[in-house]
């Protein structure tokens, strides 16, 4: 795809022709973790699905089904959020994020970043327990501190 940029989690896209858009459009890609897979969806956008081993791959086929429905449709028929700039942002579950970053986030080290108990992670990570939304906030803060300090580093 023309223009696209890619971040993680809340992984940003950019796609679309080159004029410039005051306001950007969003496209919400959600990320969820199944027994043996991952599939993802586009929370505003219907018909577009994906599906894979990873999440790399969940990811990339819900962009080529974005991909392919503005290509093999006619103008009429692609959604209005299509037309144009817009940016593609990925979204987890919870359970998600951490079975994703397992290798990365020790339980112990997100216990010292949120505050919520070790076990309550391995509960999430299992799908046993659904966070409240308060945790699920403390996660999503705690990890853009840690993007914030990360990025503003120099070696």
């Amino acid at each position: 795809m023309k223009g696209i940029k890619h971040m993680n989690n809340n992984t940003q896209h950019k796609a679309g022709n080159s004029k410039k858009s005051t306001k950007s459009k969003k496209i919400k890609i959600i990320i969820e973790k199944s027994d043996d897979s991952y599939s993802s969806y586009a929370q505003n956008v219907p018909g577009i699905y994906g599906q894979g081993d990873t999440v790399d791959d969940a990811k990339d086929s819900a962009l080529k089904g974005l991909e392919l429905l503005v290509k093999y449709n006619e103008d009429i028929n692609v959604p209005d959020i299509l037309k144009g700039e817009y940016e593609v942002v990925f979204k987890f579950d919870v359970e998600s994020f951490l079975n994703f970053y397992k290798k990365i986030f020790t339980n112990a080290a997100l216990e010292r970043m949120t505050g919520i108990n070790q076990k309550q992670f391995q509960h999430y990570a299992t799908g046993l327990k659904k966070p409240r939304p308060a945790q699920v906030k403390k996660i999503e803060t705690a990890m853009h501190q840690l993007g914030k300090e990360l990025t503003s580093i120099e070696l």
